[in-house]
């Protein structure tokens, strides 16, 4: 099977292969300290050799359990924030049907969120949606306590129970939590919920390969043990013993760094295919939480090309030059689409009549490419075969071993997030909740 793969060479006019080279000491450094546990954080890093480690009877039984929401429900609701949600939306968004909530004939749950942000009218409406319709929920929390999601769950189980009856929602309910502790551990005993087991080292961000992402993705119809291999492929491929010219994670971990170490502090992870835009959305929870500390890190974004050409492009290509890209690019589309000969050729597109709208896609990439270099945006692309459950597989497991590289060498730990938990405080004392009064000023 092919790997993706990484090219670089659109960066070397802003750092030399000299700089890259120089760096490798580092890259070799960091990825050491994760295989052998002795960096900052190391008790995080159960994601590490998840791919290799995740047994057939645990896949078993993901499957089985996604298999009994298939069967009695139209709709499931995710109920998690941030790692808890992110990287399955990217999964179904990426490999599902674009229209899917559309379709007809569905051979699959829908897939809805939950516990993501705190919006009023989004619950009601949610509420709505699901009246008279057979849904269920899994609910992902460590704790069972963080106040987004706990709200959400609390309303949808209310309403389920009083739906479907509390014996029928027990059996349309699964908890994926800690594996002994927690008020949603201690919810599930007294329920008799189905649960799931959050690793203890395994932190939210780098979690899409433990049940919190494989259960919810098995539901949505994917075929989660491809997702692994694709993953197992590139865990094998970035091992401490890969050369470093070799090693694409500890490569694309150094060229950022060299790129960073030049003044280019915003990374723009950009894609021609829509289905990536929540790769997007993961990847920036993944890198900003993980390098955004000690007043350090690069400021992760994402664009969705060509649409954002049309309004960020302006800026991309000559506002200040503190960027670089990297772009995520698939070699070869699930289907085809070619643009028919007009008579009247009103529209002017006649030169493409007979071309596959994806040559189009391609030529737009490589001209933005072409551009944004010459403007001064340095290029870094991944190439995937396609996007399929084994390719995006391998993109995740790549960005997560990547990230942990890449915040070593910066010198911060890559694990922890202590500076989320700064807006709890004060949103809690502002709610009186008991305990933070003097929070408030």
């Amino acid at each position: 099977m092919d790997l993706i793969h990484l090219d670089i060479s659109k960066t070397l006019g802003e750092v030399t292969k000299e700089h890259i080279a120089a760096l490798e000491t580092g890259a070799g450094k960091a990825t050491a300290a994760l295989h052998d546990g002795s960096g900052a954080g190391s008790d995080y890093l159960g994601w590490l050799h998840l791919p290799s480690s995740i047994t057939d009877t645990e896949l078993t039984d993901i499957e089985n359990a996604a298999a009994t929401l298939r069967a009695c429900c139209d709709a499931v609701v995710v109920v998690g924030i941030g790692g808890s949600y992110l990287g399955t939306k990217a999964v179904v968004e990426a490999l599902g049907h674009s229209f899917d909530p559309l379709l007809a004939a569905r051979k699959n749950p829908l897939i809805l969120y939950a516990g993501h942000h705190i919006s009023e009218d989004y619950l009601y409406e949610l509420s709505e949606v699901l009246k008279n319709k057979p849904f269920g929920i899994i609910n992902i929390s460590k704790s069972g306590t963080t106040t987004e999601p706990a709200l959400a769950f609390r309303i949808l189980r209310r309403q389920l129970e009083e739906a479907v009856g509390r014996d029928e929602a027990r059996r349309r309910i699964i908890a994926v939590t800690d594996k002994a502790r927690g008020a949603l551990r201690s919810l599930a005993e007294k329920e008799g919920y189905r649960t799931f087991v959050i690793p203890d080292n395994v932190g939210g961000r780098y979690s899409v390969l433990t049940p919190v992402g494989l259960l919810p993705i098995a539901v949505a119809g994917v075929d989660i043990r491809r997702l692994v291999a694709g993953a197992l492929a590139v865990e094998r491929a970035t091992g401490v013993d890969t050369p470093f010219a070799e090693n694409i994670s500890a490569l694309y971990a150094a060229v950022r760094n060299a790129l960073y170490a030049k003044g280019k502090k915003i990374e723009i992870l950009a894609n021609f295919h829509p289905k990536l835009h929540y790769i997007g959305e993961w990847w920036k929870q993944l890198y900003g939480e993980s390098e955004g500390k000690e007043h350090k890190g690069i400021y992760p974004a994402s664009a969705d090309f060509t649409t954002d050409l049309h309004s960020m492009g302006q800026w991309i290509q000559e506002g200040e030059r503190i960027i670089f890209e990297t772009v995520i690019s698939i070699e070869k589309t699930d289907h085809e689409v070619v643009v028919p000969h007009d008579e009247a050729d009103l529209d002017g597109l006649n030169f493409l009549a007979g071309k596959r709208v994806d040559e189009v896609n391609k030529m737009a990439e490589l001209g933005t490419q072409m551009a944004h270099v010459d403007g001064g945006v340095p290029n870094i692309k991944i190439t995937l075969p396609q996007v399929s459950a084994y390719s995006i597989g391998q993109l995740f497991y790549f960005f997560e071993k990547a990230c942990g590289i890449s915040g070593y060498m910066l010198g911060v730990n890559p694990f922890d997030q202590p500076g989320v938990e700064a807006y709890k405080k004060n949103m809690f004392a502002l709610l009186r909740k008991p305990g933070y009064e003097k929070t408030n000023r």
